[in-house]
């Protein structure tokens, strides 16, 4: 049998989702409760109602028909005009994964599940001793499993990347070309024939046709917690619940699961959350202190990744003067790609400033006298408001402190602009240019260097809402000198990972940057399309098409403005879905790619056009934020 330890969140940011919709159930996460705050929401599901859509919450959620047959084709998500942009939904497909990793051991948090995964298993354990063909389906099935078995969380992780990318049984084949699958979903995906004929062997379909009310009271037991936190998040950051903008936040119940195990996964421009709830008592339930049995905190960090990123990511092409801040967390117990990205890495700065402004402190908030009838009482609830301001303030620094010693370095000084932001009354998306992109790089660069990291076997919560933690490579490590400014170093690397795998595209890639760095772009378009010939990676193949554009753009004399929009159009084709590709390549197509004028009076400080104030000021005074 399989060893399926139990994980955090294990966050994997992939170039595209399946554009298929799974999920035979679905529920809104808006209607009444959230009605204040996007009417036309509201007004889109009375229409349905009108129409006879079934409601199973009344005016909160919203069943979603997916049709009766499967031979007309991949049924796609539908969307509504004024269609809420965050739902919760099951899925089947996701249901029969999960029932053949729970028949093949995986046994993870089975005591502190919901009775229904209790309920399966014995309805498959009854099939499979009436049956030897099923017990044969089961046994090749688990043979599968243990053949791919992988290390911690990222055992779990790969099941539920490929349930995601499912079509609905009776089919379950994967609902994208083998290049738009999550790398860690291809790891399995021979593994559906063999679910398959499991499926068919012990009757999977009827077992979850059988277990559909206990699913739909899952479902409702999460829902009211979910809504307040989506709600509560929204009203902190002065935004208001969005509507179907093309981007989709998608929570999935799959009670076969470990609670304790929360999987997010980012797809392009849609996040899901794989979660399953605790058993929790009814009178709890009804309360607003309840979280429905799930990890709030996980989802809710998922969430704000879903709200802040836009807005971080939008100004991406502003953080040249925040690079050198990479340089002093090379050191820190931080993912390989918050030392690479400085956009990633002041999105989790900004969201875990957010996290410390909100959190629970531990002490329930003074609440204002009713029915005043002495002076005395004000000046007592007012000394309490000081009193309770002045120890939660400490309890928040005490986490920022935490933070800034696990490497995520921008925190404290996140944390302070929230804390005037909040002070001001205004929303983040009206602040964040300022917050971010106003900030005194040298004061920051400074006070990083002057923290001592917590080292990485201490600092268990960093697998937060990120991918598990993995090993660099050496071609990471040839990224990272790159990054400090290093590019002999790199070549170095790059060109023994050659020696030993002659056709790795990403070696190659790395030395087509060099060449560009040294001033040759000869020998760097000669291999970029040497790149494009030897990788499957969507990101590398997107940011070779880049440089090719932008190369062919910057021809001295000659110019080629057709294959330069050409080699754009290709990289947008990759379906690389980081934003910061989309922009570079979008930009490239609206005008000619011209390089700025760059000198250096240090390593740490470049100039565009004039010298770069550090300060931040003049930026401070040009900006302004962009309309609500």
């Amino acid at each position: 049998m399989i060893s399926f330890p139990s994980s955090t969140i294990a966050t994997l940011r992939v170039h595209r989702r399946a554009r298929t919709r799974v999920l035979l159930y679905g529920t809104v996460l808006a209607g009444a409760v959230l009605a204040p705050f996007l009417s036309s929401v509201y007004m889109a599901h009375s229409q349905q109602e009108q129409q006879g859509t079934s409601s199973s919450r009344p005016g909160g959620a919203v069943s979603s028909s997916q049709g009766t047959s499967s031979s007309a084709g991949t049924p796609k998500r539908g969307v509504e005009a004024a269609g809420s942009a965050i739902t919760l939904e099951t899925s089947e497909a996701l249901f029969q994964v999960a029932a053949g990793l729970n028949a093949c051991g995986y046994d993870a948090d089975l005591e502190h599940s919901l009775p229904v995964r209790q309920q399966v298993r014995d309805e498959i354990n009854q099939t499979l001793q009436n049956s030897a063909p099923a017990r044969d389906s089961r046994d090749a099935l688990c043979a599968y499993m243990v053949a791919h078995q992988t290390t911690g969380s990222r055992n779990l992780a790969q099941y539920v990347s490929l349930a995601l990318y499912l079509t609905p049984p009776p089919e379950l084949t994967p609902s994208a070309d083998e290049t738009e699958m999550p790398p860690d979903a291809n790891q399995v995906v021979n593994v559906l024939p063999l679910l398959r004929t499991f499926a068919e062997q012990t009757n999977l379909h009827f077992i979850w046709i059988g277990h559909r009310t206990e699913y739909e009271a899952a479902v409702a037991q999460v829902h009211d917690p979910l809504t307040r936190t989506m709600l509560d998040t929204n009203i902190y950051l002065k935004q208001p619940v969005s509507s179907y903008d093309g981007r989709r936040f998608t929570v999935l119940l799959e009670p076969m699961l470990a609670p304790s195990d929360v999987n997010a996964r980012i797809y392009g421009t849609d996040y899901f959350v794989v979660t399953s709830p605790s058993p929790i008592a009814p009178e709890i339930a009804a309360t607003k202190q309840s979280t429905g049995g799930i990890h709030l905190n996980d989802i809710r960090h998922v969430y704000l990744h879903y709200e802040v990123e836009p807005l971080v990511y939008t100004r991406a092409s502003a953080t040249d003067r925040l690079q050198p801040l990479l340089k002093t967390v090379q050191d820190a117990p931080l993912d390989f790609n918050y030392k690479n990205d400085i956009v990633a890495l002041v999105t989790e700065c900004l969201i875990k400033g957010i996290e410390a402004r909100t959190m629970d402190v531990g002490f329930p908030k003074p609440k204002k006298p009713e029915n005043v009838r002495q002076r005395s009482q004000i000046d007592q609830y007012n000394q309490a408001i000081i009193d309770y301001d002045h120890k939660s303030e400490v309890v928040r620094r005490k986490q920022i402190d935490t933070d800034m010693h696990q490497g995520w370095v921008l925190t404290e000084y996140l944390y302070e602009k929230l804390t005037q932001m909040d002070h001001d009354g205004i929303s983040l998306k009206e602040d964040i240019g300022q917050m971010v992109y106003g900030m005194d790089v040298y004061h920051e660069q400074n006070r990083a260097k002057n923290i001592q990291f917590f080292p990485e076997s201490s600092s268990e919560v960093l697998s937060r809402g990120r991918a598990p933690r993995r090993v660099l490579t050496s071609l990471d490590q040839a990224e990272l000198k790159l990054v400090k400014g290093d590019p002999d170093g790199a070549e170095a690397i790059a060109k023994k990972e050659l020696t030993t795998s002659p056709n790795s595209g990403e070696a190659t890639y790395i030395l087509a940057r060099i060449d560009l760095m040294r001033g040759d772009p000869e020998q760097a378009v000669e291999r970029f399309h040497k790149v494009l010939t030897l990788t499957k990676d969507p990101r590398t193949l997107a940011w070779s098409h880049i440089y090719l554009g932008r190369l062919y753009d910057m021809e001295q004399g000659h110019p080629d403005r057709p294959l330069a929009i050409e080699e754009y159009k290709k990289a947008l084709a990759m379906h690389d879905g980081r934003p910061d590709t989309r922009e570079a390549a979008e930009k490239g197509i609206q005008q000619p790619f011209s390089p700025p004028r760059r000198t250096a009076k240090d390593s740490d400080q470049q100039n565009r056009e004039e010298p770069l104030d550090p300060t931040g000021k003049k930026q401070k005074e040009s900006f302004q934020p962009s309309p609500r």
